[in-house]
């Protein structure tokens, strides 16, 4: 039996049904972990204004956007750890639990965003 025979096989489902299931759960919650991570940044600006305003420039906010393209990317990962459970013998139980690694997920992304801000831009940005 090859791999395309053992990954269409009745029993598991094929690739796309799995890829179509991973993508209608987790791309109906990237607009909330999106909007959760503006927020902080907001957040940060707003709440630390005259700091930042040195930061409102075109070289920075392309920054900024680079930063939001790989929270993007990041967040793709969960694709890494959905489609393979779909494939184990725990897929039932995965289907109604994913929404626990969406949580860790955006805590994870919570505490990195807010890391990155204070740690690797906020002490940089000149006054």
């Amino acid at each position: 039996m090859n791999i395309t025979q053992s990954i269409s096989s009745p029993n598991n489902g094929n690739f796309c049904q799995h890829f179509g299931d991973a993508a209608k759960y987790w791309e109906k919650r990237r607009f909330n972990y999106n909007l959760v991570l503006a927020a902080i940044v907001i957040a940060w600006f707003s709440l630390t204004w005259p700091h930042f305003r040195a930061a409102l420039n075109i070289h920075s906010l392309s920054l900024f956007a680079v930063l939001g393209i790989l929270a993007n990317v990041c967040y793709s990962a969960a694709y890494l750890v959905d489609i393979p459970m779909q494939y184990s013998s725990f897929k039932i139980p995965w289907r109604r639990n994913r929404w626990i690694l969406w949580l860790i997920g955006m805590v994870l992304a919570f505490v990195i965003t807010n890391y990155w801000i204070a740690d690797e831009i906020y002490p940089y940005v000149n006054r």
